[in-house]
């Protein structure tokens, strides 16, 4: 079965191991629907996400309560598959880049949230030169003192911005969207590690190990710390196999 279209913004529910999920044609044009719908919440699911959000019921709340939860990895493409739901993979790093992009095109007032202080600074130098349009009016990093997260917090509603890329890590960054977000406008995304690649800090797979669904390989080879993480690959697999 074939996605269908069953409202504006071109979008379907559907759950993986009971976690929403939603299928869309495009779905950057489903993110900008929202955005002129008042705006929202974004989450990138894959299949570590599922497994968390399944034992962490706080994450999985977030995640049911998103207006926009994208098939981020192959692994959930692939368990749409399974129930005849046929969608094409859309990484979070390639919808934030796009949103940045129609941002600066659109004149968005965008904020950059997370990371560290080296990173963060070298994302807005080089985005300064990548995308001199745009309208960049808030950048910090994530390595903040406790008692200098309510001003902050404050600081970024004051200027009401159109997107908020949020780069905290799983699931802390989606619970510090949803809490956050509240009363505001805009499109609220947590974005992992992408701060890292677009500074240059981090190279991105390559597109091949995309193809041959092996990006987690090449993750873990440049960074050996993560190997606890991807124990759960196996488990999200055999759980969607037993479904049938």
């Amino acid at each position: 079965m074939d996605v269908s279209t069953t409202g504006p913004r071109d979008q379907r529910r559907c759950l993986v191991l009971d976690i929403p999920v939603d299928a869309c044609r495009d779905v950057t044009s489903a993110a900008i629907g929202l955005h002129a719908d008042g705006g929202g919440q974004i989450v990138t699911l894959n299949a570590e996400m599922t497994m968390v959000a399944r034992r962490n019921r706080e994450l999985g709340d977030v995640i049911r309560a998103a207006d926009l939860v994208v098939p981020d990895g192959a692994g959930v493409v692939w368990a749409l598959g399974r129930q005849g739901v046929r969608v094409r993979r859309s990484p979070g790093i390639e919808l934030a880049w796009s949103l940045l992009n129609y941002a600066a095109a659109h004149g968005w007032r965008v904020a950059l949230l997370g990371a560290s202080p080296d990173v963060m600074e070298r994302l807005s130098a080089r985005l300064d030169q990548q995308l001199p349009s745009l309208q960049l009016v808030f950048a910090e990093h994530g390595y903040q003192e406790e008692h200098a997260w309510p001003e902050l917090e404050a600081r970024l509603g004051r200027h009401r911005p159109d997107l908020v890329l949020v780069a905290l890590g799983v699931p802390r960054q989606e619970l510090w969207i949803q809490r956050n977000r509240a009363q505001l406008p805009g499109l609220w995304m947590g974005v992992g590690g992408s701060f890292d690649v677009w500074s240059g800090t981090k190279t991105r797979a390559p597109a091949w190990t995309s193809r041959l669904q092996m990006e987690w390989l090449y993750r873990l080879l440049q960074d050996p710390r993560r190997w606890k993480r991807y124990l759960v690959l196996p488990q999200f697999a055999w759980s969607v196999l037993r479904r049938g």
